[in-house]
């Protein structure tokens, strides 16, 4: 559940952050419609009904402890919830997300279709669950180790019940694996970290210490014996293509006393082939399993066929598309206010006053909804140099333009980091957005205005809708966005593979 109750919290931190949630979404909405939200001290009857199907009461008794843990904002919450629950008719579905009840009616729906089932290993925020789910997969188990990323994945993923959704090290869940997957899976799916792709010593990619996370998902692969598995990593790893080939047609399984092998092969994809607004390219590896193989006459390298011959239907994207119809924003120019919203320099919630679907790229990203927030999208910090660099660079220049020589803070390093500054081109496929942002965003100048872009902007480039909510610290919110799969590019892989399940 996406709540624990008051008295048994974990993280008081991530409990706040979802109280705080829920109140911005029900003050934006109030904002919208010009209405005043009543203070409210005590909840009625009602109110502390609704509190216990969120999930963060067990009874009347709580209601003390609620606030003294919610402190300053508990009139605050008290009163969004009182609001909501006056004007159910303006919210829809938008708070489901936030009630336990609701979020386990949903899991109940998800559980009794016959959709075909995935586990995603190494998931983060959630890029291929999300492509998955929206091909119609149902994920029946998900796994990362950073914290901030399970946030993210549980909000965004109500379907799945949250203890489905594990914070562990895979090397400490593999050999219990069955305890967490007790289906049948169709499709396994994760981008295992491989810190080593140097060949020079002939070490074997699955034996060298430092890939150890990849050999753990190989072990996963194993347990659960899945129909299909797909791998992504990056570019540099074609150097041992040829190896993590060799590990997968090792792989015998010995069930239902029945052998299972794999054929696998790989292919070099550009996310901007799937209608991204984006030129990423990742190394995918997809294995079959050899009974499917035979049952269905498909290979891997008729799955990468189909793949591919699907890119005559996606609509060529520029960066452009993924920037249209959002608020202008200005970078704050004090230092400490990523996390303080304000309408200049914007917000973690705020009301979407532009059509989600206003051009064809934000229909495909957006399914064609229209959504009344816009999430994560709040302006980075700006130092004086870095504006200056801003406003004088054209699209397309970068750290050894002559027009920021005199105020180049790094030109002994142009050498080795031209682009350490980069204007984005409006009208091409915006260039790799990577775990980096986090650090700093000079690499990605909005074409436009004198800033770096923000979260949302790179979540959209990462073709995310833009109701998906990232949880968690500012500037790690880059990063999850950063390290994800391209929604677009998960979905059509999924696309591809469900023809044959």
């Amino acid at each position: 559940m996406i709540f624990e109750t008051v008295s048994q919290i974990n993280s008081k931190e991530e409990f706040l952050e979802k109280i705080l949630i829920y109140i911005r979404l029900v003050e934006v909405i109030a904002e919208r419609d010009s209405l005043l939200i009543p203070g409210i001290e005590q909840p009625s009857d009602a109110m502390v009904s609704e509190l216990k199907d969120m999930g963060i009461i067990d009874s009347d008794k709580d209601l003390h402890l609620l606030k003294k843990i919610v402190g300053v904002n508990y009139n605050r919450f008290i009163s969004a919830i009182g609001f909501y629950l006056s004007n159910r008719d303006l919210y829809g579905n938008q708070l489901d997300k936030l009630n336990n009840k609701k979020r386990k009616s949903l899991q109940e729906v998800s559980l009794s279709s016959n959709k075909p089932k995935i586990v995603d290993f190494f998931a983060g925020a959630g890029g291929l669950s999300c492509g998955f789910t929206q091909a119609g997969y149902r994920v029946c188990f998900a796994n990362d180790f950073e914290d901030v990323c399970i946030r993210t994945y549980r909000f965004n993923h109500p379907e799945l019940p949250s203890d489905c959704v594990l914070k562990e090290d895979i090397r400490k869940i593999v050999s219990n694996i069955g305890d967490y997957v007790k289906e049948d899976i169709d499709v396994v799916v994760g981008g295992p970290p491989c810190q080593s792709f140097s060949s020079a010593n002939q070490r074997r990619v699955i034996d060298d210490p430092r890939n150890e996370l990849y050999k753990y998902y190989i072990e996963a692969i194993k347990k659960i014996c899945p129909k299909f598995v797909v791998m992504e990593n990056v570019r540099g790893m074609l150097t041992v293509a040829n190896q993590v080939v060799d590990d997968y047609r090792a792989i015998k399984i010995y069930k239902n006393e029945q052998q299972y092998t794999y054929d696998v092969a790989y292919r070099l994809l550009n996310s901007m082939n799937f209608g991204v607004a984006q030129s990423r390219e990742r190394l995918i590896y997809i294995a079959v399993r050899n009974d499917i193989s035979t049952s269905k006459h498909v290979t891997p390298e008729v799955l990468f066929h189909e793949i591919e011959k699907s890119y005559i239907q996606y609509e060529p994207y520029n960066l452009s598309a993924a920037l249209e119809f959002i608020k202008p924003l200005e970078a704050p120019r004090i230092k400490g206010m990523t996390e303080t919203d304000d309408e200049k320099t914007g917000m973690k919630i705020g009301f979407n006053t532009y059509s989600s679907s206003g051009n064809d790229y934000l229909s495909s990203i957006n399914q064609g909804r229209q959504i009344p927030y816009v999430f994560n999208h709040k302006a980075r910090y700006c130092s004086d140099v870095n504006y200056e660099i801003f406003k004088r660079l054209d699209q397309g220049e970068d750290s050894t333009s002559p027009k920021i020589a005199d105020i180049m803070p790094y030109a002994h390093r142009n050498g080795i980091f031209k682009d350490k500054y980069f204007k984005l081109y409006a009208d091409k496929p915006c260039r790799t957005i990577t775990a980096h942002l986090r650090m700093d965003c000079l690499s990605h100048i909005h074409p436009y205005q004198i800033r770096s872009i923000t979260p949302r902007e790179a979540a959209r480039v990462q073709s995310f809708p833009d109701d998906y909510l990232f949880l968690g610290a500012y500037l790690k919110t880059y990063m999850q966005i950063g390290n994800a799969v391209p929604v677009l590019m998960a979905k059509q892989i999924a696309n591809v593979i469900k023809e044959y399940i």
